[in-house]
């Protein structure tokens, strides 16, 4: 096992994934208890289109000659975009009756259309530097060093921004109504809560994918809220899940020279099922998560 550690891209890897697992397992206990599972499929997707507009930006306006690997890479126009999708996501969610999946949905379906149209418009033969493929599916093997210090800046703001709001965003989960009746701006903190979320699955789903990205953010949550009576628990154990299984998969993937973000999600899924089947036989009617 220590020569997985011996190569500069398996350290890169388990650097890479620790701190998204570490993330996603922080984000992913508000959505997945806020009942907003597909946002992270949503959001991830809103990537792809956001990836392809700045693939094709690249492209046309002659970066992809320039210097800089980070500067040519189309996280950057796809973070923005990626965060315009999730507030709008927000404001049509609290302006209208429709449902949280319905509005993911709508702008799941435009920002593929969006990613395939732009990416359609670039030559088939141009040097891009990575394969589409690869936003969907991931090649966390192969994350740089100036990505992986982007995804580090990204975390660390990310999760101090949501544990600095953490007593305020717990309250407005369980009682929104309690909520806004003590003075909290609760649909500021949903603003917040999606433009990190946004933030977080723009720059992550360019390392690990689409699928992987979104399989973060509600595997290790769910399957921590089977596990837990408490929100800080559930939590904890989100964000000890995700690092576990992140190891393990990228471990396994090396071992078995499989792709790495099947082995994770599958790691991911195993713990899950053990969680379901304990939950299950030992306190089948056992209450949900609540606040503390």
């Amino acid at each position: 096992m220590t020569e997985l550690f011996a190569y500069a891209f398996m350290q890169r890897a388990f650097l890479a994934g620790v701190l998204i697992a570490l993330t996603a397992g922080l984000l992913g206990t508000f959505m997945v208890q806020r009942r907003l599972s597909f946002l992270g499929d949503g959001l991830a997707h809103a990537a792809f289109g956001g990836m392809g507009i700045g693939a094709f930006v690249i492209v046309t306006s002659g970066l992809l000659a320039s210097g800089g690997a980070l500067l040519r890479n189309p996280m950057w126009i796809a973070l923005p975009i990626s965060l315009l999708v999730g507030l709008a996501i927000a404001y049509v969610k609290q302006r209208t009756d429709l449902s949280s999946d319905t509005t993911i949905g709508v702008f799941f379906a435009v920002s593929v259309a969006v990613g395939v149209l732009f990416f359609s418009r670039i030559p088939p033969d141009t040097p891009l530097g990575f394969d589409v493929m690869d936003l969907l599916f991931g090649s966390i093997l192969a994350v740089r060093p100036a990505e992986l210090v982007f995804i580090a800046v990204t975390a660390a703001v990310a999760c101090l921004i949501l544990v600095t709001a953490w007593g305020k965003l717990a309250y407005a989960t369980f009682d929104e109504e309690l909520a806004r009746t003590d003075g909290i701006h609760v649909r500021r903190l949903e603003y917040l809560l999606f433009a990190v979320a946004a933030a977080v699955v723009a720059v992550s789903s360019v390392v690990v994918g689409i699928v992987l990205m979104a399989a973060y953010l509600v595997i290790p949550a769910a399957t921590a809220r089977l596990m837990s009576l408490t929100l800080i628990g559930a939590t904890v154990k989100a964000m000890v899940i995700g690092v576990v299984t992140t190891v393990a998969g990228i471990a396994l993937s090396f071992l078995i020279d499989a792709p790495t973000g099947s082995t994770i999600i599958l790691s991911q899924a195993l713990l899950f099922v053990v969680a379901m089947v304990v939950r299950t036989r030992l306190s089948p009617r056992s209450p949900g998560v609540n606040a503390r």
